[in-house]
This record gives C-alpha cells, structure tokens and sequence, in this order.
C-alpha cells in the first residue's frame, strides 16, 4: 500500500513563472521572458503544436515584433503567403476593403503560415536561453493555492503527475481556459451571430484569385489562397450546423461553388463531413484579468470573432505588454495584484476597441447577409464608400494590421546562454 501510494505521488518542480498554454501568447510570453534571463517554463498539453482552428494570419504588428526580436530574417525564410490587398464580393459587387500597402510600417502585409510552423519557430528560437523550458505532453488539470494566492499548477503528464511551484502562473491556455475556470474568474459574453465550417479544397497552381470573402443572401464564404491548397471558411447562422448537413455533402459542395467558382477543381477534397470542421465562435472578455500570483491574456482572457483574423495578433500583443510590464519585477519575485492589473488596464482598451468593430461588423455585414430570403443584396454604405475612397482603405488596414495601441518590444534582454 505505501509503496502504491508513494508512486502515485506527483513530482515537484520549481519555476519563477508557469506558463498554461504554447499557443501564441505563451510562446511568445515564454520567448521574451527566457530572453530577460527569468527562469519560465511553458506547459503545453498536446504532443506538438498541429491543431485545427488555429489562426494563420500573422499581421505587421505581429512581423514588427519579429523584427525587434531579431527574429524576422529567419522567420519569413519559412513558407508562407503574403497579402497585402482585401478584396470581398457583395452580391456581385466588388468591394475593395482594405490596402495594407498604404500602411508606413516596415512589412506592410499579412503573412500567411501555418500557425504550427511560427509556434515551432518560436520555441526553436528560444532554445539558446537556458532560462526557458517547454513541457510538451503536460495537460493542466489544476491550480495550488495557498491561501488566497496561486502558487503553482497541477498537471498530467506521459511520467505521471507533476506539481509546478511557480512565483506567477500565467493562463494561456485559449478560450476554453481550465486556468480561468478553476480560478472562477468571471467571464462577460458578447456574442456571436455566426459559426463557421472550415474546410480545405485543392488549389491548381494556375488559380489565383484576389477575392477573399463571398457575401451573397443567405451565404457567406471566405477564402485564402494557401499556395497549394484553399483554406475556407463558410460562415453559417449560430447553431444551424445540423441544418446544413441535413441538405446533404452535395448541397454543401454546390453552395460552395455557386460562391465561389473557382473551388470547382479542388471542391472534390471535401469527401465526407469529416472534412469539414464545426468551429463555434464566441466573443468575450474576462472582468478580471488576475488574481493574487495569477494572470490570464490572450483568448484566456478575450476571445475574439474570426472578423479580421486578428486573434493571433492580439495574443502576441499581451504577450509583449506583459513582458514589458513585469520581467523586471519578476526577476524579483511575483508581482503584486496591483503590478498584475497593470497588464489589463494596459491591454483592456485595444481588446474592447477590437471586439467592438467585430460587433459592427457581425451586425451591419454578417447577420444581414446570413437572413434567408431572395432579396437583392448590396454591399452596406460604410463599404461603399471604402471601395469609393482609397484612404479609407488604409483606414480599415490600421485596423486589421495593427490594430489599437500596437506594442513594441521594451523587455530586457540577457547574453545568449
């Protein structure tokens, strides 16, 4: 019995800082804190880091911070595609929405690439400090408490279970947050018109198209040119994913390339249901972002609408604020709640500025388009006038390219180990 027990019991590690989550906020937190010389390891719960639904969109703000790593010569060695121009089709109507070329930043475009390859870059570059450590295979189950402070994190693990005694623990760990769950923060929920169903279809290398969103009535369809291959998002009214594979795959398929002809090809890649996939969206924020030896950011803290395909983006930018705001403290030790909300009072109004302008356009684009009906459909005015007005259009790319109150890299670095 003794020795049963004694076998069962977790082993013990020490940290400065426990990170939940290697997606891009806690990959990027766990960079910059190794870089400042801050003894971080970062929890992962899966094997690697290749995953459906993960955002590939990596917008300037996202390639500035790169730069000021040092990191962007390497990282855009790494396959990719670059957009610099959004173009969307209302009912027929071609819509220009936004130029990324009239930004005055160093790269003016959105890279493409597979969020597993930036999340391996990462965590490859961040080798050369001894300071940070990545646990692959290490699912968080829990968190120690002592008293009202988190002191640490319980996981699981391929050896058993392990106990990570951390000065702060750090939820990166997406919108289904076990962190924020078992920490009872408090989550306001905005809402969400719309899911989406994400699928690939095979793309000949003679098909190009400028075109990325398809709005018709009843039906929306975005599509991004991936070199090989389309990744597509066909957007469907919250909860009628049942009714849509009640039509049937070929119904499906036909709407497809109704939208979008030049799908026809490669649509044959969609074989069974299986090949699409359900993803629910969701927008909210957190109330509180912390609490005593406790911090969340990114999607733990607000998750964003797919609108502008800007989550990413904003998950590096907390990460970059919150290494700006606490390395230095926490080579001392943990920050205080004060020092903690200084990350939220930081990030707060970008998130709601962001969320806001998903609403907008959930609201005057999304909802109208997906009501069913025969109606002629015209793109709204404020797009009109977009399309009208090119300035606007460099308008609209501050928005989705950097987004408000972009970051930049103010954390300090140690010697290479």
């Amino acid at each position: 019995m003794d020795a049963a027990t004694s076998s069962e019991r977790p082993s013990e590690r020490h940290t400065r800082c426990c990170i939940v989550g290697g997606g891009p906020a806690g990959m990027m937190l766990g960079y910059l804190l190794g870089r400042a010389g801050i003894d971080t390891l970062v929890l992962e719960k899966h094997a690697d880091f290749f995953r459906d639904f993960r955002g590939d969109t990596v917008h300037p703000s996202t390639l500035q911070v790169m730069d000021e790593l040092g990191l962007i010569d390497g990282f855009l060695k790494l396959p990719h595609q670059q957009l610099q121009k959004m173009d969307g089709n209302f009912g027929g109507d071609s819509i220009r929405i936004a130029d990324l070329g009239r930004l005055k930043v160093k790269y003016p475009f959105i890279a493409f690439m597979p969020q597993w390859d930036f999340l391996n870059f990462l965590r490859e570059s961040g080798k050369r400090f001894a300071s940070l450590k990545v646990m692959m295979n290490a699912d968080a189950t829990d968190l120690i408490r002592s008293g009202d402070a988190v002191v640490g994190v319980r996981a699981n693990t391929p050896e058993g279970p392990v106990e990570i005694r951390a000065d702060l623990t750090i939820g990166c760990d997406g919108r289904h947050s076990i962190v924020r769950q078992c920490a009872n923060l408090e989550v306001e929920e905005i809402g969400a018109p719309m899911d989406v169903l994400w699928f690939r279809a095979g793309k000949r290398a003679s098909e190009t198209e400028s075109v990325f969103a398809r709005v018709e009535t009843g039906k929306m369809l975005v599509t991004f040119d991936r070199g090989d291959y389309w990744q597509c998002a066909y957007v469907i009214a919250k909860g009628q994913y049942d009714a849509v594979k009640a039509r049937g795959l070929d119904a499906f398929r036909g709407d497809v390339i109704g939208m979008a002809p030049i799908l026809k090809s490669g649509i044959s890649d969609v074989k069974t249901w299986d090949d699409v996939k359900l993803l629910t969206v969701a927008i909210n924020r957190l109330k509180r972002w912390s609490l005593p030896g406790l911090l969340c950011i990114g999607d733990a803290a607000h998750a964003m609408s797919p609108v502008g395909g800007v989550g990413v983006n904003l998950a590096v930018q907390d990460a970059v604020a919150t290494a700006n705001l606490l390395a230095a403290r926490l080579a001392r030790g943990c920050p205080s709640e004060d020092e903690l909300d200084a990350v939220r009072r930081r990030r707060e109004f970008p998130v709601r500025i962001t969320q806001a302008m998903q609403v907008v356009v959930q609201n005057n684009i999304i909802s109208v388009a997906l009501k069913p009906g025969d109606r002629p459909l015209k793109a709204p005015l404020f797009a009109r006038l977009i399309n009208a007005l090119p300035w606007l259009q460099g308008i609209t790319a501050r928005f989705v390219g950097l987004g408000a109150r972009p970051e930049h890299v103010r954390s300090p670095a140690i010697s290479d180990s």
